[in-house]
């Protein structure tokens, strides 16, 4: 395991997954419309096998299980105990649905066995991603699917763009990530996603452009959504890890520029921002 990958596994099995777990209620309301595009787009059908990959607290396993129907079967698998633990709460009894603790790139697979591989924001941390890829491929039917949705750019995206610009004039931000390194927005290029999926041995690539409005935070009044969504920016993201050390008066600074900036976004129950994803698709190809 590389020092990329055991930060990973340490992080969500941490401070990282405690506070997804913690929050995700509030952080699946925020990605639906992402997921459920990536749904839509992998169209699965009644008596599939599925892996959902990176499946988090199980919402898309859950949605995926109920096109399946009872013929059909989800296996949601993630790195996260806390997250894989709140999954198997929430699954409903007698759900064609089983979740996993592991990582699906690296993970015993059955092969030729799945119809679809699908992810909600969950394949953008691999050290290796074709490598990851094949292995995962080496899982489908010929002619099964890939479908998944991931960031764009860092710069692109509200709910890391609003609250680091607020801040930058108070503390010193750390220099951007290697655009390739594994993380959030390390699928930003679509043309290395298709390269990367090309490489694992995938046909038929289709990346596509994805843009909708994320529901930062929620209240009952627009005073009270917004100061929501001060919380979960202080929660959830890179200015947590940017502020964990900062004293009390830098963070209350840095609570009332976070504020103003999402001040200035519309909304009432919620502060609405700006998203920007990509829609993957590809197949194993026949043979």
């Amino acid at each position: 395991m590389t020092e990329s990958s055991t930060y990973q596994v340490a992080d969500w099995n941490g401070r990282s997954g405690e506070q997804w777990v913690a929050n995700q209620v509030r952080l699946d309301a925020m990605l639906a419309a992402f997921g459920d595009a990536a749904i839509a787009a992998a169209a699965p059908g009644e008596g599939e096998q599925i892996l959902d990959v990176g499946c988090g607290a199980g919402a898309t396993s859950r949605a995926l299980a109920a096109r399946a129907g009872p013929r059909g079967h989800v296996l949601g698998v993630d790195i996260s105990a806390p997250l894989i633990d709140r999954a198997r709460e929430a699954a409903p009894a007698g759900a064609p649905l089983a979740f996993e603790l592991a990582d699906a790139g690296t993970a015993a697979l059955p092969e030729r066995a799945l119809d679809l591989l699908f992810s909600r924001f969950g394949v953008m941390f691999f050290d290796e991603p074709a490598a990851a890829f094949a292995h995962m491929r080496r899982s489908l039917k010929a002619g099964g699917r890939l479908a998944f949705v991931c960031w764009r750019s860092a710069a692109e995206n509200d709910w890391v763009r609003l609250p680091m610009t607020a801040v930058r004039d108070l503390i010193p931000l750390p220099p951007p990530p290697d655009p390739e390194a594994p993380g959030p927005f390390s699928f930003g290029d679509g043309e290395r996603v298709a390269r990367i999926l090309t490489d694992a041995g995938f046909a038929g690539i289709s990346v596509t452009p994805f843009d909708h409005p994320v529901p930062f935070g929620h209240g009952e009044t627009r005073e009270a959504a917004i100061d929501n969504a001060v919380e979960m920016a202080f929660q959830v993201g890179p200015l947590a890890r940017l502020l964990a050390e900062q004293p009390d008066e830098i963070r209350a600074q840095a609570a009332a520029a976070v504020r103003r900036a999402f001040a200035a976004k519309p909304g009432e129950r919620s502060v609405m921002i700006d998203g920007a994803a990509w829609i993957v698709t590809a197949r194993n190809p026949a043979g």
